[in-house]
């Protein structure tokens, strides 16, 4: 979600040393075993080098992880929910962990954006992250979602740098996989940002529009590819939009990141609700999925 300038919202031992522990290991390296010396594993590249190489679209096929959203509840063992009534970019709700704000139904995320107060907030709603839990490196992400309408609604599917308490935004470097302006619910919008600190604060991104309908009326497939120094997009399959490390610099966007699912009410982005908006916003989410290839 974009934010303003002066607000932050958010690689063995040695070959020695492996043969040592393997011959010291019985399930690994036993006296009964032929005493050749064992050829030692290649070292794994680093979770951020697996599937550099760009490769088309279909062929991420390996499942590496996913929530499809089937169960009674969120699942906590992969998302943390953000309570807070302290967001940025002048936004009027607070963040919470109600079931009133998220809950599954029919094997879909609901977050619900309400018309209430809570403390000093207009309006409620629910923000949750993989942070500490899932980090996505390269690969692609689906994501397939029916989207809210409504002045001063706004949706987010987004992801931030999972270094970004050592890095903050934007060093960290925030990719918007979709951000929709409720008052402009058939057009998508895709945004990187970037920069040093936020005095030199810097994005790249684009428009993509339906050429009939809108988000509201159906659920669409929102995906983004990253291979080393490329990132790219995708609505229902089709790539609308590509950014390179040669555009772009510094770019964080080789490192690991993590994903955020929100709604937020009002603020600078739409402005904010007025008399034709209407209560509750919902955006269901049908799956996350992340893929590599083989």
């Amino acid at each position: 979600m974009k934010k303003n300038s002066l607000q932050y919202r958010r690689a063995l031992g040695g070959f020695l040393g492996a043969a040592m522990l393997c011959c010291l290991t019985a399930t690994a390296c036993t006296e009964e075993k032929e005493k050749s010396v064992p050829t030692p594993t290649p070292t794994p590249p680093a979770a951020t080098e697996v599937n550099a190489e760009a490769r088309d679209f279909s062929q991420y096929t390996e499942l590496v992880w996913s929530d499809n959203f089937d169960g009674s509840a969120l699942d906590q063992s992969k998302w943390t929910y953000e309570v807070s009534d302290n967001w940025y970019n002048n936004e009027l709700q607070a963040t919470t962990n109600s079931s009133e704000n998220l809950y599954l139904n029919g094997g879909n995320l609901v977050i619900q954006a309400k018309r209430e107060q809570l403390r000093n907030r207009q309006y409620t709603s629910a923000r949750i992250v993989t942070k500490g839990k899932q980090d996505f490196a390269f690969g692609r992400v689906d994501i397939r979602a029916k989207l809210p309408k409504g002045k001063g609604i706004w949706p987010a599917i987004w992801m931030l740098g999972s270094n970004d308490s050592q890095a903050p935004w934007p060093a960290c470097g925030e990719i918007d996989i979709m951000e929709l302006r409720g008052s402009q619910p058939a057009v998508n919008i895709s945004t990187i940002h970037f920069g040093n600190t936020t005095a030199d604060r810097k994005q790249k991104g684009t428009e993509v529009r339906l050429p009939t309908g809108d988000f509201a009326d159906d659920y669409h497939i929102f995906s983004l590819v990253r291979s080393k120094g490329q990132l790219r997009w995708y609505l229902d399959g089709q790539q609308y939009f590509s950014v390179t490390s040669s555009e772009v610099s510094p770019y964080p966007f080789d490192n690991k990141f993590y994903m955020i699912l929100n709604i937020a009410v009002g603020g600078d982005f739409d402005g904010n609700p007025d008399a034709s908006t209407t209560f509750p916003k919902q955006m269901q989410v049908d799956y996350v999925r992340y893929y590599q290839y083989k």
